[in-house]
C-alpha cells in the first residue's frame, strides 16, 4: 500500500502540530490566492502530512475571511489522500460537555459570506452532497479518540454560524429547537470544498462551552475559549496522530473520491482554456 498523504487543518488555538517532524514549509500557488499560512510539510506516525492553521499563524482571520477555497486546493495540488479538520465548536447538548470532542456527520450551512465552490465563470458543476462528512475516515477518527482516552461522542449535526459574534440566546434556543448537536463557523464551507476537490472530510470538534443556551453557563468569553481549548489541544494531536498510524495500516475508501463523477455540467468544448488550466488539479481526469 502506497504510503497516505494527510491534510489537517488547525483551527482556533491550533497552530501548530508539536509532535509533527517537521519537513519543511511550502509555499503553494493556487488560482484563488495564498492559503491561510505557508503549508507545513512534515511526517507524522510514518505518514506525511501537510499543515495548514486555517486561521494564519497568530490568529489574522474571522471566518469569513479565511480563504477557503486556497487552503483547500492547496492541500488538494500537494496530493493529499484526505482532511482531518481540528474546530473549536459550542455544545448545543447537555451531555456535550466542555473538554468534550464530538465527531459529526452533517452540516447544517447557515453562513452568507462564504465564496463556497471552486465552479463557476463558465464551468458549472454540482457535486452530491447528501453526507457530507467521509464515514470511514469519521469512523476512524472516532476510534483514534476512544483510543488515546478522550471523551467522544460519535455523529452529530455542526450548525455553520456566520459570525464573528457569538450567537444571540435567541438564535441560540432556535438552532437547540432544530436539534443541531454543536455550533462552528467555518467547517461547513470547508467540507463542500473537499467534496468538490474530491478530498474525503471530517471534523474533530473540540467542544470549548455550552453555547448562551445554557442558564446555568456564563455567555461564552474569548478567556474561557481558550484555556478549554489549550486543554484539548494535546488530545487533538494525540487523535491525530493515532488516526494517522491507522492509515499507514488501512487504504481509506470514500465516496468523495469520485465526486465529480457525473457532476460536471458543462460540454467540455464550452469550458474557457483558462478555467481548464486553473482547475486541473480538480477536474484533469474528467476534462481534456
Amino acid at each position: 500500500m502506497s504510503e497516505p498523504v494527510i491534510g489537517v487543518i488547525g483551527g482556533s488555538g491550533l497552530y501548530e502540530m508539536e509532535e509533527l517532524e517537521v519537513v519543511q514549509q511550502v509555499e503553494v500557488n493556487t488560482p484563488f490566492g495564498a492559503p491561510s499560512a505557508p503549508l507545513v510539510e512534515g511526517r507524522l506516525a510514518g505518514a506525511r502530512l501537510f499543515f495548514v492553521p486555517r486561521h494564519g499563524i497568530g490568529h489574522k482571520y474571522l471566518p469569513h475571511e479565511i480563504n477557503y477555497r486556497a487552503n483547500i486546493f492547496a492541500l488538494k495540488k500537494m496530493g493529499v489522500d484526505c482532511v482531518m479538520a481540528l474546530s473549536a465548536v459550542g455544545s448545543m447538548r447537555e451531555d456535550v460537555e466542555p473538554g468534550h470532542i464530538l465527531i459529526p456527520n452533517q452540516f447544517f450551512d447557515r453562513t452568507y459570506r462564504r465564496v463556497a465552490s471552486f465552479f463557476g465563470e463558465g464551468l458549472a458543476a454540482h457535486v452530491m452532497f447528501g453526507d457530507p462528512i467521509c464515514s470511514n475516515l469519521a469512523d476512524i477518527l472516532y476510534e483514534s479518540a476512544v483510543k488515546v482516552g478522550a471523551t467522544v461522542h460519535k455523529g452529530g449535526t455542526y450548525i455553520c454560524m456566520e459570525g464573528p459574534q457569538f450567537s444571540t440566546r435567541a438564535e441560540s434556543n432556535i438552532y437547540r429547537g432544530w436539534g443541531v448537536d454543536v455550533i462552528g463557523m467555518t467547517n461547513a464551507t470547508e467540507a463542500k470544498l473537499a467534496r468538490e476537490a474530491e478530498l474525503p472530510y471530517s471534523t474533530v470538534a473540540l467542544v470549548t462551552d455550552y453555547d448562551c443556551w445554557h442558564d446555568g453557563e456564563e455567555d461564552v468569553s474569548v478567556d474561557a475559549v481558550i484555556a478549554i481549548l489549550k486543554q484539548n489541544a494535546s488530545t487533538a494531536q494525540q487523535i491525530v496522530k493515532e488516526a494517522a498510524r491507522r492509515l499507514t495500516e488501512t487504504k481509506l475508501e470514500s465516496i468523495a473520491y469520485n465526486a465529480l463523477d457525473g457532476a460536471i455540467m458543462t460540454a467540455p468544448h464550452a469550458i474557457p482554456e483558462k478555467i481548464k488550466r486553473d482547475l486541473e488539479p480538480l477536474i484533469g481526469k474528467y476534462v481534456k
